[in-house]
């Protein structure tokens, strides 16, 4: 890991430049400025659960987890105001759009090349459905902990769209997905074997809160473990789907995988 603290730039310019980014895309459309905040605030929670995880792990690269953090969903603004959706089967690849747009407002010209190199690749691929073999060590730290990070929110803000009013919801929040009872057999199957949920594979809102469950398969850290269980995640997920024996029974499967990950974390 990067230890060294000498000369770690301040980060308050790109902080500015993020909340004018965002004014950037202000409008009278309550809707659509709903799913703006919707991302302003997912960013900002981002930020600060990178840096719960990454504490430890040197100021250098506790500096380059907020950054990419700060960076990762850049393309979520222009991605909605476009197509109206986050649905990136049905628009574009948001990931790559927001490494782009990095690169075209020059938003990382602060940094050394071999770090400006890491925070692209884990902006590009934060989305990936799998971490990609043959990077160097610091970016797949920095992807793994990108990963973890944006998942913990993501969980919080899908909590928050069931659990408010429909009138208050950010309506790209679930994807689009009707509310059906039940789950389909292709999500429960994968969950079932300890795989993550493909996308492609889901149905309904429902199939969506257990790909979301498939996620505890993809945790890096044990500092995210940790954040999982004080948060209450899969108690939250189990709240909101069927009482089937099905669902209960793959929900404790991922509840006996999240046990297993922490007392190895803590051994």
């Amino acid at each position: 890991m990067m230890n060294d603290a000498a000369s770690l730039p301040d980060l308050a310019p790109l902080r500015d430049w993020f909340s004018s980014y965002c004014d950037s895309f202000r409008t009278s459309d309550l809707e659509v400025q709903r799913n703006f905040d919707l991302k302003q605030e997912h960013t900002r929670n981002v930020c600060r659960d990178a840096l719960l995880i990454a504490h430890g792990m040197g100021p250098r690269f506790e500096m380059l987890a907020e950054v990419a953090a700060l960076c990762h969903d850049l393309g979520r603004f222009p991605q909605f105001r476009d197509y109206h959706t986050f649905k990136d089967s049905e628009s574009l690849n948001h990931a790559h759009l927001s490494a782009h747009i990095m690169k075209q407002h020059h938003v990382l010209d602060f940094l050394p090349d071999e770090e400006r190199g890491c925070i692209e690749v884990a902006v590009r691929m934060h989305n990936a459905f799998l971490v990609p073999q043959g990077l160097p060590a610091v970016t797949e730290d920095l992807l793994r902990l990108l990963r973890d990070a944006d998942k913990l929110d993501i969980w919080r803000v899908f909590i928050e769209y069931f659990n408010a009013p429909e009138a208050e919801r950010a309506s790209g929040a679930g994807l689009g997905f009707p509310d059906l009872p039940g789950c389909s057999a292709e999500p429960l199957a994968a969950v079932a074997a300890g795989r993550m949920v493909q996308l492609s594979t889901l149905k309904s809102l429902n199939d969506f809160k257990l790909l979301q469950v498939s996620w505890i398969y993809d945790i890096n850290y044990p500092a995210t473990l940790r954040l999982i269980r004080e948060r209450s995640v899969l108690e939250r997920f189990r709240a909101m789907l069927p009482r089937d024996r099905e669902v209960l029974d793959v929900l404790a499967q991922v509840s006996c995988h999240l046990d297993g990950k922490l007392r190895d974390a803590a051994e």
